[in-house]
């Protein structure tokens, strides 16, 4: 069986790194990309179900991820960082399709409403579930202090941050991303949770 080669890396393509396919695919090689969808159709579908548990199936939003990354991977200026490229792809587009399902029971007004002593009421209360002015105003400056604190951590341990909390990478992955040591990752993210939490907890008490 003859194995199909890349001609500018000279090798095949499932021996190629995903850098060089990342590459590869941002020279229109359209086998490159194949290969590199492939090889991330777990991690996408990981992502997805990590997400969404209760979403029965995620087909189409899978095909949906494939398209936005053909459309738009000629945006990566750091093929190293595919990963966590494609990660943020699959996060926006389910919190996009989280936006379009319906979240409200919708129930009739006419419908007859029932106390729990048993009688008919005439009128049916409707709770408010949305956030109190109060509340949304609390979590925008919540996350003005969070970024505030972010911005004043030196740069490698924020990314480490990001990669373990906010995209949901292992220390292994991170590591690897991040060319460091497992205990040198470690030792960052544990070091930028005390300083984030330093800045956090005295507004937290304020707010209380």
């Amino acid at each position: 069986m003859r194995l199909v080669e890349n001609k500018r890396f000279n090798k095949p393509y499932s021996e190629m790194s995903d850098t060089e396919l990342v590459i590869a695919s941002q020279r229109s090689d359209e086998v490159a990309l194949a290969h590199l969808l492939k090889r991330y159709e777990r991690v996408i579908k990981g992502r997805l179900y990590r997400l969404a548990p209760d979403w029965k199936d995620n087909s189409d939003l899978v095909q949906e991820v494939y398209i936005r990354v053909w459309r738009c991977i000629d945006q990566i200026k750091n093929p190293n960082s595919f990963k966590i490229w494609l990660l943020q792809i699959v996060t926006n587009l389910f919190y996009d399709e989280l936006r379009k399902r319906p979240r409200l029971q919708i129930v009739s007004i006419d419908e007859p409403v029932v106390s729990e002593d048993g009688a008919e009421k005439r009128v049916r209360d409707i709770k408010d579930s949305s956030a109190q002015p109060e509340e949304k105003l609390l979590a925008r400056e919540l996350t003005s202090v969070l970024g505030e604190a972010m911005s004043e951590i030196p740069p490698q341990f924020r990314m480490a941050t990001l990669l373990r909390d906010v995209h949901g990478l292992s220390y292994e992955e991170i590591a690897e991303i991040t060319k460091s040591e497992l205990g040198t990752v470690k030792s960052r993210i544990s070091r930028a949770r005390v300083k984030i939490q330093e800045k956090i907890v005295p507004y937290l008490r304020e707010a209380a």
